[in-house]
């Protein structure tokens, strides 16, 4: 195949939290990139998944959720968000048909009429089984009216519908040129921080307390063994001690638990034996130290606008 007949290029999808961003990235890419939770602001780093249709190679740059940002990590991830989308070489909006034309979306609207003019911007309408139909094509009309969409697409990130439909469309829409990645990468992240984020779901899904905000996972040792499994280690920083407590469980039930449950799907990814030890880490600070960002693929900078 000679890159004549290629096509290659980056698609932000941006919407706003749990949109269903992060289950359309890991449908489209076929395998589990991007940590997807029920909780909103899960996602933190721009997560790129790489998929092939046809002679097309697709890069996702799955996005924080838009939202009014409120603490330096919320400024940080709104910043990312943003820096995704005028970096890509088409935008996709995702809205949930059922919630419509929320405050947020219509902050969104305005920022793509600063960053989206003459560029390519698809709208996916998603979680299109929760309405009936004539409230989905009033959503379409007013979206479309609001904004020139480039196509308009419904969906069902989670069940797969439409799907097909919006990455032939995307794979049309790419500049011509050789593909970014080898056919084989799914993920531009590096494994380290793949684990974090496996670490980390688990942590939002089994704890129901504002505390998932409030804590970060870092991978902080990857050692690989003669046996072909490897040893990794990992840090949970949180904010308070209580928050330690919390995270621990009775008898260290919930950390034992969740490190199951992440050494499971990290060993299903990668398809060998992993062995995963976690420690819990109070640094009242965290949100205000440099380092903590650069692990999550954040700026720093960013925070302070």
């Amino acid at each position: 195949m000679s890159d004549a007949q290629t096509r290659a290029g980056f698609v932000a999808l941006i919407g706003e939290p749990n949109a269903g961003k992060s289950t359309l990235t890991n449908h489209m890419v076929g395998a589990k990139v991007s940590i997807v939770t029920h909780k909103v602001q899960t996602t933190r780093a721009r997560i790129r998944g790489v998929a092939i249709e046809g002679d097309a190679q697709i890069v996702f740059v799955d996005t924080p959720g838009l939202f009014q940002p409120r603490r330096r990590l919320d400024r940080a991830m709104v910043a990312a968000a943003w820096g995704g989308a005028s970096d890509a070489d088409v935008i996709v909006l995702l809205v949930e048909a059922h919630r419509g034309v929320t405050e947020g979306v219509e902050r969104i609207l305005e920022g793509l009429k600063e960053i989206g003019q003459g560029r390519t911007v698809a709208l996916a309408i998603n979680k299109i089984d929760k309405v009936q139909s004539e409230v989905l094509l009033a959503l379409t009309k007013d979206l479309n009216e609001r904004f020139d969409f480039s196509e308009t697409f419904m969906i069902s990130a989670e069940k797969g519908h439409g799907v097909k439909d919006l990455r032939t469309w995307l794979a049309g829409h790419l500049p011509t040129g050789p593909w970014l990645y080898p056919e084989d990468q799914i993920a531009d992240l590096p494994m380290r921080m793949i684990a974090a984020e496996m670490t980390r779901e688990k942590l939002t899904l089994r704890l129901h307390q504002e505390l998932p905000y409030q804590l970060t996972v870092e991978t902080e040792s990857w050692e690989e063994r003669k046996d072909g499994s490897a040893r990794v280690d990992q840090i949970i920083y949180v904010a308070r001690d209580g928050h330690k407590g919390i995270l621990l469980g009775k008898r260290g039930e919930t950390i034992k638990a969740v490190s199951q449950s992440a050494r499971a799907e990290l060993e299903e990814f990668m398809g060998r034996k992993i062995h995963l030890f976690l420690q819990v880490k109070v640094r009242p600070n965290w949100l205000e130290e440099k380092e903590r960002y650069s692990e999550m693929g954040l700026d720093f900078r960013d925070g302070n606008k």
